[in-house]
């Protein structure tokens, strides 16, 4: 569907984009991540062709950017981060400008209001102005916009950016219910939005892609080693240590704490096999009360944190 070939931007002699390639395939909800200043923003700009790239290639379908923008741009629809809306026009109205600006045919053009303002949820407000609106409703309404002419790829910076809880998980079904009929392209600062809600995740750090794959791919590729927090009720740490170490997975074990006859411990463990049934059977040969056992798996933000830190 999309393919993006050593894509370079230069501001001067700042590289925000440097060589990145990548591919989208249809149907796809593909997260773009990085932190700020990475290169995400000029990659979307570029993509959407509100930017021209100083070298590289992006192909959408069959079409350049460099030769065929305009019918690129006829297969996608965008939403900034901030959305471009008018604050003193009803939501009804201005829909109905942006109707008639992307040549609605008449006929269709109070069906796929009234379609945008259920898929959205704004049916509620459609008579307010979209000044009264709270940002998570203007944000619903630019994705409306963006969604007028029912574009084969849509495309979102920072779709959630400051919006409470609630308004996240209520956008992200949005996009999840987009993203079963189109491509979607999205950016993004929260982490855990970006593992609920994509297929696959794309990690760019200044201006180079360190990370493009899905979700638990990533956090198989992190390897290392596997930690278990251990907590025990009437043992004594150094019995501990010596009726476990025979587990020969188990490569370390640390006393964290030991308060009150409660002794914690995190056990490190030179493999991925969850070996907590292991060590379950062995606790269950001795006295010790088993209060808690937790595996601590990769999660995205420590990959994301591993592969955008400063060294």
């Amino acid at each position: 569907m999309i393919q993006v070939e050593s894509l370079t931007k230069y501001y001067n002699d700042l590289c925000a984009v440097d060589q990145i390639s990548f591919d989208i395939s249809k149907g796809e909800i593909m997260g773009l991540l990085g932190p700020n200043g990475a290169g995400k923003t000029t990659t979307l700009q570029i993509l959407t062709g509100f930017l021209r790239p100083t070298s590289g290639q992006i192909k959408v379908k069959d079409f350049s950017i460099d030769e065929d923008s305009l019918q690129i741009k006829k297969l996608l629809g965008y939403l900034p981060e901030s959305a471009p809306l008018y604050h003193d026009m009803l939501v009804y109205d201005y829909l109905d400008y942006v109707a008639n600006i992307r040549r609605l045919d008449s006929s269709k053009k109070i069906p796929r209001i009234r379609q945008l303002a259920d898929l959205c949820g704004i049916s509620e407000v459609m008579h307010k102005t979209i000044n009264e609106l709270s940002k998570g409703f203007k944000q619903r309404v630019g994705l409306a916009h963006a969604m007028m002419d029912d574009p084969e790829i849509l495309v979102l910076d920072e779709p959630t950016s400051g919006l409470d809880p609630n308004q996240i998980i209520e956008i992200r079904d949005i996009i999840k219910q987009i993203g079963q009929e189109k491509t979607v392209i999205l950016s993004t600062h929260i982490l855990s939005e970006a593992e609920a809600t994509c297929d696959r995740i794309v990690i760019i750090n200044k201006g180079k892609i360190v990370a493009n794959d899905t979700t638990n791919t990533l956090k198989q590729s992190a390897g290392g080693n596997n930690l278990i927090n251990l907590s025990l009720q009437d043992a004594e740490f150094e019995s501990v240590k010596q009726h476990l170490t025979s587990i020969s997975k188990i490569s370390d074990i640390i006393k964290v704490s030991d308060d009150d006859g409660i002794l914690n411990l995190q056990l490190t463990c030179a493999s991925s096999v969850d070996i907590r049934g292991d060590i379950y059977k062995k606790i269950i040969q001795t006295d010790w009360t088993l209060l808690e056992m937790h595996q601590k798996t990769h999660t995205l933000e420590n990959i994301f944190r591993e592969l955008t830190r400063e060294n």
